[in-house]
């Protein structure tokens, strides 16, 4: 079996489609279906369905999934340790936060690792959704829920809390909240409910009932300037709404919290970026833990 059949048919898992599975590695679409449809008789099976709208992997492809992300961690390993490419830290690494934790907190620190290592290039991708490590989205993930399946390595990072804040502009005029039961007389901002990707992210109830915002953003960062430009009380990151000028903290005995996990593919964890990387963050984090209480 060729290792670059293997490589093609990761390709073709992780991007859905014959035509992006081609961009990604460097070859033109019709190489892609030849050497895929090679695996397949070599195999005796078929891997893939391909349909107008994109390829999906059958039964067995699913299963060979895990077989040919085996083999790649062990080749990547294998390159890790011997292969001279790896000595240094070199290459790419791309990670995946929510946009609170990675633009707030991890954007104006990331700079200095970059310094250190000037072959070493970052990708910050705040994402609004959950991103795939299996199907190569993201190198590494900042996550709000520890995965459950799948071949990924998983540490807590850090607690952080939420809790309720609103400007002082909005409450020289609305007044104070004496309860959370008094929240349904202010105006409020929130998130959108159906685009909220995990349910660790719908916290809402845990305030009150009674908060049912008729401003709904699907961003934090987007919340906080609303809320800092006086459109409501809103449930905010504490370690973010501290850092801006003009929110003050209301009924403070309820906040909320929540869990960020580091999380990494198996197959990759132990090349030399992606430890540089993660222990970077984990040392950052440590360094700054009582920021987020």
């Amino acid at each position: 079996m060729n290792w670059d059949d293997l490589r093609i048919f990761l390709a073709v898992a992780r991007s859905g489609q014959l035509l992006a599975a081609a961009r990604r590695i460097g070859l033109n679409h019709a190489t892609v279906a030849r050497r895929l449809s090679a695996l397949e008789a070599a195999l005796a099976a078929k891997l893939v369905d391909r349909r107008t709208t994109g390829c999906v992997l059958t039964s067995a492809g699913e299963k060979f999934l895990e077989t040919a992300e085996r083999v790649e961690g062990e080749m990547l390993a294998a390159r890790a340790e011997i292969g001279e490419e790896d000595i240094v830290v070199a290459g790419t690494v791309r990670l995946g936060a929510p946009d609170g934790f990675g633009v707030a907190y991890l954007a104006p620190r990331l700079g200095e690792l970059c310094a250190r290592h000037p072959d070493l290039t970052l990708q910050l991708v705040p994402v609004p959704r959950a991103v795939s490590l299996s199907r190569r989205e993201a190198d590494m993930a900042i996550t709000v829920d520890r995965p459950e399946h799948g071949r990924l390595v998983a540490r807590k990072l850090v607690d952080y809390e939420l809790g309720l804040f609103a400007s002082h502009a909005y409450l020289e005029t609305a007044g104070a909240p004496k309860s959370a039961a008094a929240l349904k007389d202010h105006a409020l901002v929130g998130y959108v409910e159906d685009l909220v990707y995990s349910a660790t992210l719908a916290y809402a109830d845990e305030v009150d009932r009674a908060f049912q915002p008729r401003f709904e953003i699907a961003s934090s960062l987007g919340q906080s300037e609303a809320v800092r430009a006086g459109a409501g009380i809103g449930i905010l990151h504490s370690f973010i709404a501290r850092g801006v000028p003009g929110l003050i903290q209301v009924l403070p005995e309820l906040t909320i919290q929540r869990t960020y996990w580091l999380v990494i593919h198996e197959s990759v964890r132990e090349l030399r970026r992606i430890r540089t990387v993660a222990d970077f963050i984990v040392e950052s984090v440590e360094r700054d833990r009582m920021h987020f209480r």
